[in-house]
């Protein structure tokens, strides 16, 4: 779907389509979930909707037709739009029944132009569950994206898709799209062009669960990811106690550099979400993990590529318990229990000003109700469990989002169905706003809104300042668990079934 603005070759039109230009002069690419190391959901850009309509068109610049279930958060960048979702409606009719995909759009008119296809990895439904899709937001950088497949695969690929030619020194795409026990597919100008391929199951040890998710964090040569390791199909086992929660990976290569040596598989609640964030602590750079066993950690970062063969290990510089007082040990007895277990941490933590922002609290599936939105000092070392929270604020029920923090205020989302406005110094709450739906995906603020849309379908748009205000409030065709991204002026909004671009148009 294209809607353009009709012209009427008037000097009039020109100047509002001069003004409307001018008011994205902040405009640039949102090549990763979240800002480039820090992970705060905020973007500069301006000249932002503050509403628009599905239904009429109004300030929808195009939409593009995904799957029918979609938890990926889409990534601009190059021209190029990406984002994971599943084959329930094929682009290609060699390709039937359920896969993980990861398609690509033009940036200018939501035009296909390639995708990712990857075969389930069948048998047991909880290494790779139906219908999910890849969930995982890929991270471009220049002509090169690195993303997360269904089968916990981490894949290098061109940019421009087959277009170019199959570069690289990996060559089995064919074999790569085919289902198991299938004989190698052709490869055609509108598959993905894979230029190498790290298996986490095979080549770091890991078990995964449910649907393999990360936002990989680039570093100059290194791209640092959780492993998604986790619980098996009785949620009581954990298959691969000695696998590593953290892991660094050779961007050029993808050979495996680095794992943390924290051994947190014993008390990995169900899985290892949260992807890692960066930031500069007082001159000194730091990696932060939000762990599976509730306790917020952060890592010296690598400085240089081990010897071939090697595999280094990360030091850990603190660790900060987000919920000291809950069991630690046979946390999986506790699985169903909504008054008491161990806290897990499933969004990425955000640094802002020597500060850790995360989301923390009860298993959304197994665990209490409780949860909290916490601020630790990232100025300590050692075990700051006792003196490193600065504040703690609590959420209504669980949360998966990770929090948008603004001219002084943490925007948080919940479970509960509720959005939490807070004091970023204080914890202090400014203001609640309840909804109709629960939120999985995680808020952004961008030209002084606050975007988010919830399990229900229904999209909120309000002010994002200290006194409340309600600016809009859409219904979608499905609902959402991914969240809105801004890149080049205009706001792009996934649902389980659809992509939106929406741009204010001159009036």
């Amino acid at each position: 779907m294209t809607q353009a603005y009709p012209g009427r070759g008037s000097i009039l039109h020109a100047l509002l389509c001069t003004l409307a230009l001018a008011a994205t002069a902040a405009a640039a690419d949102q090549p990763q979930w979240g800002q480039r190391h820090s992970r705060n959901m905020v973007s500069e850009e301006t000249g932002l909707p503050d509403t628009f309509d599905p239904a009429t068109g109004k300030n929808i610049k195009w939409v593009a037709r995904l799957g029918n279930e979609t938890h990926g958060t889409p990534v601009v960048a190059g021209g190029r739009v990406l984002v994971g979702t599943n084959n329930d409606v094929p682009r290609d009719p060699r390709h039937q029944g359920d896969r993980g995909v990861l398609m690509c759009f033009d940036e200018k008119d939501g035009r296909f132009l390639w995708q990712l296809i990857v075969p389930k990895i069948g048998g047991d439904v909880f290494l790779d569950w139906p219908s999910g899709g890849i969930c995982s937001p890929p991270t471009i950088e220049g002509d090169r994206v690195y993303v997360l497949s269904n089968r916990a695969e981490v894949l290098c690929l061109d940019l421009a898709g087959q277009a170019n030619g199959n570069d690289g020194p990996f060559q089995d795409e064919g074999k790569l799209m085919a289902p198991k026990g299938a004989s190698a597919m052709e490869v055609a100008k509108t598959d993905a062009d894979v230029l190498w391929l790290f298996d986490l199951v095979s080549g770091a040890g890991i078990y995964t669960h449910d649907a393999s998710h990360t936002s990989i964090l680039i570093d100059g040569p290194f791209l640092y990811l959780n492993t998604g390791n986790g619980v098996d199909n009785t949620h009581r086992k954990i298959r691969k106690p000695d696998a590593p929660a953290l892991v660094v990976l050779d961007k050029a290569t993808g050979r495996l550099l680095a794992r943390d040596d924290e051994h947190l598989g014993p008390r990995t609640v169900h899985c290892t979400w949260s992807s890692p964030a960066l930031g500069e602590v007082n001159g000194r750079r730091l990696i932060f993990l939000g762990g599976p066993d509730g306790v917020f950690y952060a890592f010296e970062p690598l400085q240089s590529a081990p010897p071939p063969g090697e595999v280094a290990k990360l030091k850990c510089v603190w660790r900060f318990d987000c919920d000291p007082t809950a069991p630690k040990e046979n946390v999986h007895q506790f699985m169903g229990n909504r008054r008491e277990s161990a806290s897990n941490i499933k969004s990425m933590p955000v640094f802002y000003k020597n500060r850790v922002y995360v989301t923390v609290g009860g298993d959304l599936w197994w665990g209490k109700n409780q949860a909290w939105l916490k601020c630790i000092d990232a100025t300590k070392t050692g075990d700051i469990t006792s003196g490193g929270e600065l504040w703690s604020y609590p959420l209504k029920m669980h949360c998966c989002s990770t929090p948008a923090i603004a001219n002084g205020m943490v925007f948080a989302v919940d479970c509960g169905r509720t959005i939490h406005s807070v004091d970023a110094e204080t914890g202090r709450p400014y203001w609640t706003q309840e909804t109709k739906g629960e939120f999985w995906a995680s808020p952004l603020v961008a030209d002084g809104k606050l975007y988010v849309g919830t399990k229900r379908g229904d999209f909120w748009i309000l002010a994002a300042e200290k006194e409340k205000k309600v600016l809009s409030t859409i219904q979608m065709d499905s609902h959402m668990s991914s969240s809105p991204v801004v890149a080049n002026g205009v706001l792009y909004i996934t649902t389980q079934t659809r992509l939106y671009a929406v741009q204010k148009k001159p009036q």
